[in-house]
């Protein structure tokens, strides 16, 4: 009931938010702006967005190489893809991460490290977004007025301080660890994970580096948007972009089939905020998750001809990991 309980909500919640959209605005003057877009500037707007993975993937080799990990770029980059592939899936984005970090424990054996570099690279992840939003904020705070963007920006803030001080703090994640007492093999591991997370420490400068790669790639996902918004013949300044960007990424990590439904109803109820129609709104939401989709296929032609060619390979009996499903 659990495994069909995960598969379903994400279903759920993604079919409903759009359905809810496709009721409360004009889908097709919506389609008629997608229709009508100007092909050089999608086409300019979806390149980008597929370099932003490599922006992002850099940003993870790095973190590997900070807690110790030594991994193949070409296998790194592989599972990864294929993490924006199981997106797709009606599972969360917790869930792809587990997966491609499963699958690189599997070729290099050391799990512990890899769930690690993970954990730090979503950490830095959050970390760039909530900087990027509080500064575009405090310069754009005069031209949007509204205090759930407030809310919004202050929430991530608060959560992203809480989240460093429980995992770089040994008292803090050991008091929390017994919680698991009943569960030794849990704690351990979560111990352990603690321990290569801590590993950093002595990295700082690892680590302002991967935020900065996070903040650039916040900044180009606001400049792919603009294109596109550029490309619907809507001339909306890039700031919004910025400010909104952040939040909308934040929203779109709740469960759902790769973030949709979440991120379109961000959009709609965003940038109507600066004077965009619902519609363009959410036509520009689609595009983007067009690109996220494309994307997530390419990872799964990473998948298959990984299988097809004998490249995975399954883990042992006393490995602990479970193979992907063929």
């Amino acid at each position: 009931m659990k495994k069909i309980f995960s598969v379903v909500l994400p279903c759920f919640l993604s079919i409903a938010l759009l359905s809810w959209l496709f009721v409360t605005i004009d889908y097709k003057h919506m389609w008629l702006a997608i229709k009508d877009s100007d092909v050089r500037y999608m086409s300019a707007a979806g390149t980008i967005f597929f370099l932003i993975n490599f922006l992002i993937l850099w940003r993870w080799r790095i973190l590997m190489k900070a807690v110790g990990l030594k991994a193949r770029g070409l296998s790194s980059m592989r599972w990864y893809f294929i993490g924006l592939f199981c997106n797709l899936a009606p599972i969360s984005t917790v869930g792809s991460d587990v997966i491609k970090g499963l699958g690189l424990a599997n070729e290099t054996g050391h799990k512990p490290k890899i769930f690690a570099s993970i954990v730090l690279d979503r950490l830095s992840g959050f970390a760039g977004i909530v900087i990027l939003a509080a500064v575009a904020f405090l310069f754009g705070h005069g031209i949007i007025e509204n205090k759930l963007v407030i809310m919004a920006i202050a929430t991530m803030s608060a959560v992203s301080l809480a989240v460093v001080i429980v995992l770089f703090s040994h008292r803090i994640f050991s008091w929390a660890c017994t919680a698991f007492e009943a569960w030794p093999r849990v704690k351990d591991a979560l111990m352990r994970l603690h321990f290569d997370i801590v590993l950093l420490k002595g990295k700082q400068k690892k680590g302002w580096e991967t935020i900065m790669i996070s903040i650039l790639a916040q900044v180009v996902l606001a400049i792919e948007f603009y294109l596109a918004a550029r490309g619907m013949h809507q001339n909306i300044p890039l700031v919004y972009f910025i400010i909104f960007s952040p939040i909308v990424c934040v929203v779109s990590s709740l469960p759902s089939i790769g973030g949709l439904g979440f991120r379109e109803i961000g959009w709609v109820y965003l940038l109507p905020l600066v004077g965009v129609s619902k519609e363009m709104a959410g036509g520009l939401s689609l595009v983007n998750s067009a690109f996220t989709i494309i994307a997530g296929l390419l990872g799964g032609l990473f998948y298959v001809s990984t299988l097809s060619s004998g490249r995975i390979q399954y883990p042992q009996a006393d490995g602990g990991l479970q193979g992907p499903a063929s």
